[in-house]
């Protein structure tokens, strides 16, 4: 066939026509940055997209770390429930820390493990004693109740609710990414919310772009395989979204210049 010895452009994943989608990475209790990047994305929506059709996927890991876990998620279901703002789908997915989050609330004793990787920060959040040396079944099992009652029933329910994929158009979009070798339908969900070396190392490629937080790094990462948008947040001050619309793809942040990922792959 006439030039069949050009080399063929490779096909870049396409998000559902007509639909722009805002990933955003990990939050970490950054409340003050999650105010940041949804006005930044609120600003992009009304200068590049008011007729499409708009979704905001948030990749899990909203709580631990930083101090303001609770203003987080009061922020998240105030998006959830606006109805005439711009936003006209929100999807919530889970973390790994949702996971120790609830994890200490059914079985109080993991509270030592839980408070070493973040969870001291949320306590303060709800205005639990996060001072107190904890030892003995009795103890935490306070500490674990007292969470609960500060919670309350709507932040419960929204950690109880967090989904832990969703798909759209080639992308699928996971908070800490998926099992080489296995479908989307046999992913476990310890694969999903904690799995890194065995996904990040792979060369193979995925049904679908994998879109995903949980792996920190000083820049979001794209190769063609898989965007990784967790920017360390809650340390760095910067809080990342990508941005997908048809084939393109570009990153927002606070506090720092975003990367161009339009060039050719």
């Amino acid at each position: 066939m006439l030039f069949s010895w050009l080399k063929r452009k490779k096909k870049r994943p396409l998000t559902p026509k007509g639909t722009v989608i805002y990933a955003i990475g990990d939050i970490h209790g950054r409340d003050d940055l999650l105010a940041e990047l949804i006005a930044l994305i609120n600003k992009d929506l009304s200068a590049t997209c008011n007729s499409k059709e708009t979704c905001m996927v948030f990749l899990g890991d909203y709580v631990d770390r930083g101090l303001g876990s609770k203003a987080v998620i009061d922020t998240l279901l105030i998006l959830e429930a606006e109805t005439n703002g711009a936003w006209r789908n929100t999807i919530f997915l889970k973390g790994n820390h949702e996971e120790a989050l609830l994890h200490f609330l059914e079985e109080p004793e993991f509270g030592r493990k839980w408070l070493e990787h973040g969870g001291t920060e949320t306590l303060i959040s709800y205005g639990v004693d996060a001072a107190v040396k904890r030892t003995g079944k009795a103890v935490w099992k306070k500490t674990a109740e007292d969470l609960k009652h500060a919670l309350g029933k709507d932040h419960i329910a929204f950690l109880r609710h967090l989904r832990l994929c969703m798909e759209a158009g080639d992308y699928v979009f996971v908070h800490a990414g998926l099992r080489p070798g296995k479908t989307i339908t046999q992913q476990t969900e310890q694969d999903m919310l904690w799995i890194r070396g065995d996904f990040l190392d792979a060369t193979n490629q995925f049904e679908k772009k994998v879109v995903h937080g949980h792996t920190p790094k000083k820049q979001p990462y794209d190769d063609g395989r898989r965007i990784g948008v967790d920017t360390g947040a809650y340390i760095t001050g910067v809080l990342t979204a990508v941005r997908l619309e048809d084939e393109k793809i570009s990153f927002l942040q606070t506090g720092a210049k975003a990367p161009d990922s339009n060039a050719p792959e």
